[in-house]
């Protein structure tokens, strides 16, 4: 009898980490619903988004639901975006799995979506794809107006669907120069 008892404390001490493997696959309950969604790619997405209306330095611009300004990139051309890999990285488009929603002051009809080439939904208005700028730490901030970088110049839009012109500087030496290059 003396050997049974080690095979049944072997036994006793595998059945805890199974134990243990099972309760961690189905999950712990509160825990579980707490952890974050995984992470998509490096663009904004939402199931839906809503582009809207707000004031800022460069006067009446589009931002996403969050409050975050909306750039067009004019190296976009024929409603095709033209950034991917580093530039997707630094400006992330505004990419949907729903159709886009119109605030108030936007004109519904030019805010549409088109397809990326990796299969996503970018979000569109007045033709133009939408992208974020990751310099933009909080709502609000526009620092990616006039940068020039991954070829071509960044704007924020207006609701017309136009580029923001850049503000003169109070120093009256005229508005950008461009920004900083990336």
């Amino acid at each position: 009898m003396t050997r049974s008892r080690p095979i049944t404390f072997l036994a006793s001490a595998a059945v805890i980490p199974l134990a243990a493997i099972a309760v961690a696959a189905c999950g712990g309950g509160a825990a579980a619903t707490a952890s974050p969604p995984p992470a998509q790619s490096n663009s904004s997405s939402a199931a839906s988004a809503t582009v809207r209306v707000a004031n800022s330095s460069l006067g009446s611009i589009l931002v996403d639901s969050s409050g975050r300004t909306l750039y067009l990139f004019k190296a976009d051309v024929g409603g095709k975006s033209a950034c991917s890999g580093a530039c997707a990285t630094a400006w992330p488009p505004l990419v949907v799995t729903a159709k886009p929603t119109a605030g108030g002051g936007l004109t519904a009809s030019k805010l549409g979506t088109i397809t990326r080439s990796d299969g996503t939904q970018q979000v569109t208005y007045n033709g133009h794809p939408l992208y974020l700028f990751v310099k933009d730490a909080k709502p609000g901030q526009t620092t990616g107006q006039g940068v020039t970088a991954f070829g071509a110049a960044w704007f924020a839009l207006t609701p017309s669907g136009d580029q923001a012109s850049t503000p003169a500087s109070s120093s009256g030496s005229g508005g950008g120069s461009g920004g900083p290059v990336y």
